[in-house]
């Protein structure tokens, strides 16, 4: 097929100055799009700011090799700070045609000794950095035509050891997704997420909860330029799916879909038909029916 320009195309990535958000806009850069490169700089914990400012230096390296880009370091868990992205893209560029939330903070803890407010921190993070940035930017998506967003979530929302605050707040961004990608349907907006694995520095602070051996993988094996591809594809008019997740890593992708079983049904049920037949609950193909592969229909629902 022909190669997919993002010319003309303005993109906002938040958590852009270090790892899979870095390579997020240098992809889409080197394809011709205009990148709004935002992170804060702060530690991976998201307890406080280092002295450096990696997103200068990525805007320096897209500009270094010929591309369009500019810095923020505004906050994206404030929603003022989320308002002030999306105004550096329009007072840049002037316009805005997609979003990929991939601001994250990562630690490790048994859920009942971690503090509550380390909850409310990944949710600020997670779940309302993605809220905040989409409202501010939805009018700006809507007058693009084909506007696009990309939220970030997590194999850790389906349970991960040490994990629960992280995973839980990933969650609350899958269940986002699917409900932005109904209120966007009628407006063009597209909202897909992506759960990508990569080697990264947020993968390092989460080290206690893998084993060695796929610490080493991450490592060695899934980089962020893997994840890349996937997300710059999924912010671009070319993508027509919506409500979608999708795995990324070390050049593997795939879908992850929610299923429902067939079940059972019985007007009469009693907490004993369900115990007899639990197995028909859990089944994921009926009984004595082969399992039938179809190939799904384009859909945007």
């Amino acid at each position: 097929m022909d190669t997919l320009s993002f010319a003309g195309r303005v993109v906002v990535v938040t958590g852009a100055g270090r790892g899979i958000g870095r390579a997020h806009a240098l992809l889409l850069a080197s394809r011709g799009a205009s990148v709004v490169v935002a992170d804060l700089g702060a530690h991976v914990d998201g307890s406080g700011v280092d002295g450096d400012d990696p997103a200068a230096d990525v805007v320096a390296e897209i500009r270094a090799a010929g591309g369009q880009a500019v810095g923020s370091r505004a906050d994206v868990s404030a929603e003022h700070g989320a308002a002030k992205i999306i105004g550096t893209a329009i007072d840049t560029f002037g316009r805005l045609d997609a979003v990929v939330n991939n601001a994250g903070i990562v630690h490790t803890g048994h859920f009942d000794e971690i503090d509550i407010e380390e909850y409310q921190r990944n949710l600020d993070v997670h779940f309302f950095g993605s809220l905040y940035l989409c409202r501010a930017a939805w009018p700006h998506l809507i007058a693009s035509g084909s506007g696009r967003v990309v939220n970030t979530i997590s194999a850790a929302m389906l349970g991960n050891p040490l994990m629960a605050h992280y995973g839980s707040s990933k969650g609350a961004v899958f269940a986002l997704t699917r409900n932005l990608a109904i209120e966007g349907a009628e407006h063009g907006i597209l909202v897909n997420a992506l759960a990508p694995g990569a080697g990264t520095r947020m993968a390092e602070n989460s080290a206690d909860s893998l084993s060695q051996e796929v610490l080493a993988y991450l490592r060695t094996q899934l980089l962020p330029e893997h994840v890349a591809p996937v997300a710059a594809y999924l912010t671009h008019p070319a993508c027509k799916v919506t409500g979608e997740v999708f795995n990324a890593a070390g050049g593997a992708v795939s879908r992850m879909a929610v299923v429902n079983t067939a079940g059972i049904h019985d007007p009469a049920l009693t907490i004993e038909t369900v115990a007899e037949r639990f197995d028909e609950v859990m089944a994921l193909t009926p009984e004595a029916q082969p399992a039938v592969v179809a190939v799904p229909e384009p859909h945007t629902t």
